[in-house]
């Protein structure tokens, strides 16, 4: 029955969106019918911390003021304050200046889609400095995604792009490696550079291929015409040295990064950069008055990414809660253990059945916590190396919930960009697919079982 609840929820959600209703709305109302669904089974619906308001259908609006409070205050601030200093850069005139400075050097690479693979490598080195999957999607939408869209590349293609990094894991020191490394009975750095690194690499190369010739495909069947923005056409009164701005926040990150200088969070400096922005704004103008209207649209900008991100989020939190609460993970972990096959099938249902889950409930930690707990016990009965199934694992849980339309990632990117969330989704597909089968043939490669 949970299954069967969980399945019809998400065939629901993607009917209604892909027929124009409103995604926020359609979330927001699965998500609540589930979780309701869940207290009729006599399941709790809050997480552990959440203190309970001692009436079960009332923790359904509990968990939802939860939401607001816990992605409103964090992980929303982090989307509204990026959004707010990307519409600072436009108004300046930074963005602009940006592009007219790149025209120069980049009018020798003739295709665009070169100049995106470059921009994907480009984030995928940046998820070393920002480990949320959703904050690096936001900060590459606030400053490579405007670069990559006045070259000619299309708004789904450059979302796309920007929702890829996160999928394939790089950093050594990332929770979900530790905890991997942990499981597999292995040193951190051996199974971190010896193992996962590697087929990570391997994993990233192929995605950028796929991503060349996927979003060319898709380019020239929905007819986009590939636009180069004349540098005639930049009409921007901004000196050249304000093309440096846009990239203020991507510098602090690497600046102060616990190494080199304190270690900020990435709202603290965005909120260096605004101020470094305009004091240089003042001392160029020497109107207070000037620089404070000019800061009211980075404020501007802040509202509307809370109506357009920051409440789809909401929504979307609370529609992969209610699938976890009905039990719709549970089963899936039940089916999972009903595998009683080879090492190589297992490997194979593992990674699926993990990637499924990230891409229903739109979390990539969840399901991989949930299921790498199967993994000594399954490692030991089948006389197998537990990392030959954790690997795969690791990787198709943030390659799932890259497809996932409900993730925070895919959320931030397409309501920043402006399109559906199943655009961004049907746009990263064939890579991540390629990126998910490229990890299984490594490691079958590279790892013994």
């Amino acid at each position: 029955m949970e299954l069967i609840l969980g399945l019809i929820a998400i065939i629901a959600v993607g009917y209604y969106i892909v027929k124009g209703y409103s995604a926020t709305g359609v979330l927001m109302s699965v998500g609540l019918l589930l979780l309701f669904a869940s207290v009729l089974l006599g399941k709790p619906v809050l997480p552990e911390g959440v203190k309970s308001t001692g009436v079960l259908y009332l923790d359904v609006f509990e968990y939802v003021k939860y939401l607001l409070m816990n992605r409103g205050g964090n992980l929303g601030m982090l989307i509204m304050v990026l959004c707010g200093f990307a519409a600072y850069m436009t108004h300046l005139g930074a963005n602009d200046m940006v592009v007219k400075l790149a025209s120069h050097p980049l009018k020798y690479i003739k295709s665009p889609y070169t100049l995106m693979i470059a921009a994907y490598f480009l984030a995928c080195v940046m998820s070393l400095a920002v480990p949320s999957a959703t904050g690096l999607g936001v900060l590459l939408m606030a400053t490579l995604f405007p670069i990559m869209i006045n070259v000619g590349i299309s708004r789904g293609a450059a979302a796309s792009i920007c929702a890829s990094p996160a999928a394939i894991i790089l950093s050594p020191t990332s929770g979900d490696v530790v905890l991997a490394a942990e499981v597999s009975k292995m040193p951190l750095l051996e199974f971190a550079f010896n193992l996962t690194l590697p087929i990570s690499i391997a994993a990233i190369i192929s995605i950028a291929v796929a991503h060349y010739f996927w979003q060319r495909y898709l380019d020239k069947k929905e007819g986009h015409n590939i636009e180069r923005l004349d540098i005639h056409d930049i009409k921007t009164d901004a000196p050249a040295y304000y093309a440096i701005f846009p990239f203020t926040p991507i510098i602090g990150v690497l600046i102060f990064d616990g190494k080199l200088a304190p270690e900020l969070n990435i709202i603290t400096i965005i909120v260096i950069c605004l101020l470094i922005v305009a004091l240089v704004d003042f001392c160029r103008s020497f109107s207070a008055r000037k620089v404070y209207e000019n800061l009211n649209v980075a404020y501007q900008g802040m509202a509307e990414a809370f109506s357009a991100v920051v409440m789809l989020l909401v929504a979307a939190g609370v529609f992969a809660q209610g699938l976890s609460t009905v039990g719709f993970i549970h089963m899936l972990i039940d089916s999972v253990q009903s595998v009683s096959s080879g090492g190589f099938l297992m490997m194979i249902a593992l990674a699926i059945i993990t990637a499924l889950a990230a891409i229903a409930t739109g979390s990539g930690n969840a399901p991989f916590y949930a299921f790498v707990e199967l993994i000594p016990k399954l490692a030991t009965q089948m006389g197998i190396n537990p990392a030959y199934l954790t690997i795969p694992m690791l990787q198709a849980s943030n390659i799932g919930r890259s497809l996932s339309p409900v993730s925070g990632v895919v959320v931030a990117v397409s309501g920043m960009a402006k399109i559906s969330p199943f655009e961004v989704v049907k746009r990263i597909s064939v890579p991540m697919i390629v990126g998910f089968i490229v990890v299984i043939v490594a490691t079958e490669i590279m790892v013994s079982a």
